[in-house]
């Protein structure tokens, strides 16, 4: 068993790390727990609809290609501490799990690693909580150095705390010193120690990554060029929607985190203005305070962006529940999610509405409502980014000397020029409408060139 093994070790080994060891197409059942309490966490449970929770575990599964052979919600009135559920709906569980020969009992809820130790004896089976679950999608999407990084930090704090599993070999114990041997090191707290430790280089290493992302946005304030940041609740269509701005081919599928690593490219807007948009990780509810943790250098680039566009799928259900799910991981980050001015609400896949649903869209407010598919109401958004990133448009007289026109061509590309006329001294006179950070940049490019 490699359960409580590094990723290094167990690949030492010969063997392979907890992430990825599901095998695929797996027969698997999913349990939505419901608990119909109004106290503590599960008062925000409560807000959001059960079959929809199902669906979303159900679509989890289906990330890592499991064969769903049995869903299901379960009311439950009160939990039981040591297995979740009571003893008649756990006999029926074990029940169907032998029946459907099920390989894999996933349970949408946090469970506590004695729960999860007492179904997986109850069940003869695999039992995997919605933590783990993600866990397992985000280890097998992971395609950058810097992803599989911080997918595998979050996956040893995960698993640090779940070295109390049913395997005796973990408390055997290992030779100690003196006369009599003493108690020497347990199995499990080796273990630990390998994990501890491992957790520790992993933490050096993604220090280093967020340096090096820190150094990568410094020089791009210097270009200056501003950043805006896409997030939303996963499968909400923001690779779809940063492939229509950018033109560039992001994997975007219909399936939940079907991205995981950021990516950048930069656009030009209407007013010629240059801007870096970059698309992150997918939001989810109750997702993992180790994956907050571990992505937090990526997520940095949301908190430093200029504006953020907070994509939200109008077509689902359940978008005002994951709207709000979305806004308290940007407030946990630090994004002040009162502050309107520097996000913009994008209600997309209005494609995907009903004839009968358009009644979603008669009170939007300041949202705009797109389709990144079929590309209508995009150029209204653009129309919106330009000025709050921008500024107001202005005009100006411009005379450039001989010895700046390089700068010609610069402002060709950032500036609507109205009239230009050569002079006998090779001089340009030219007239051109700009924006106020336009005219700002140009004035930094011209400070640059002067000579000192």
């Amino acid at each position: 068993m490699t359960e409580g093994l590094p990723r290094g070790e167990a690949e030492a080994k010969g063997r392979k790390p907890f992430v990825d060891r599901l095998v695929r197409s797996e027969r698997a059942i999913v349990l939505a727990p419901n608990v119909r309490s109004t106290g503590g966490a599960d008062k925000a449970a409560l807000a959001r609809d059960p079959g929809q929770r199902l669906q979303e575990a159900v679509g989890l599964a289906l990330a890592i290609d499991l064969d769903i052979v049995h869903e299901e919600v379960i009311n439950l009135s009160t939990t039981r501490p040591a297995t979740l559920f009571g003893t008649g709906k756990v006999d029926e569980i074990a029940g169907l799990v032998k029946t459907l020969e099920a390989g894999i009992v996933i349970v949408d809820r946090a469970l506590t690693p004695v729960q999860q130790r007492n179904l997986e004896k109850a069940w003869n089976t695999k039992v995997l909580d919605r933590t783990g679950l993600i866990l397992e999608i985000f280890g097998r999407r992971a395609r950058t150095k810097e992803g599989a990084l911080q997918v595998e930090l979050a996956h040893l704090n995960y698993q640090r705390g779940r070295l109390v599993r049913s395997w005796t070999h973990l408390e055997r114990q290992r030779g100690g010193a003196g006369f009599m041997g003493g108690p020497g090191e347990t199995q499990i707290e080796a273990d630990r120690r390998l994990i501890q430790e491992r957790i520790l280089r992993l933490e050096r290493d993604l220090e280093q990554v967020r340096r090096t992302r820190q150094l990568h946005r410094v020089k791009r304030q210097k270009a200056p060029w501003p950043v805006v940041a896409l997030v939303g609740y996963t499968n909400a269509g923001k690779s779809t929607l940063f492939n229509r701005l950018t033109g560039a081919e992001v994997l975007a599928e219909d399936m939940l985190f079907a991205t995981l690593d950021p990516t950048l490219r930069r656009i030009r807007l209407p007013s010629g203005l240059v801007v870096i948009l970059s698309d992150t990780v997918g939001f989810i509810s109750d997702l993992p305070t180790h994956l907050i943790a571990a992505f937090r250098a990526t997520l940095e680039e949301v908190i430093e962006a200029d504006l953020v566009l907070h994509v939200r799928d109008i077509s689902n259900p359940d978008s005002a529940n994951q709207a709000s799910d979305v806004e308290q991981i940007l407030f946990d980050l630090g994004v002040d999610t009162q502050k309107r001015s520097n996000i913009i609400e994008v209600l997309n896949k209005i494609d995907a509405l009903p004839d009968d649903g358009q009644w979603r869209l008669n009170d939007t407010g300041a949202a705009f409502p797109v389709s990144a598919l079929t590309g209508a109401g995009i150029d209204t958004l653009l129309a919106e980014i330009d000025p709050r990133l921008a500024g107001e448009t202005m005009e100006r007289d411009i005379t450039l000397g001989a010895d700046e026109m390089p700068l010609l061509d610069w402002l060709h590309r950032n500036a609507t020029v109205l009239a230009q006329n050569h002079k006998d001294d090779g001089s340009v006179r030219l007239t051109v409408v700009m924006t106020a950070l336009a005219s700002a940049n140009f004035e930094t490019q011209r400070t640059r060139r002067s000579p000192r």
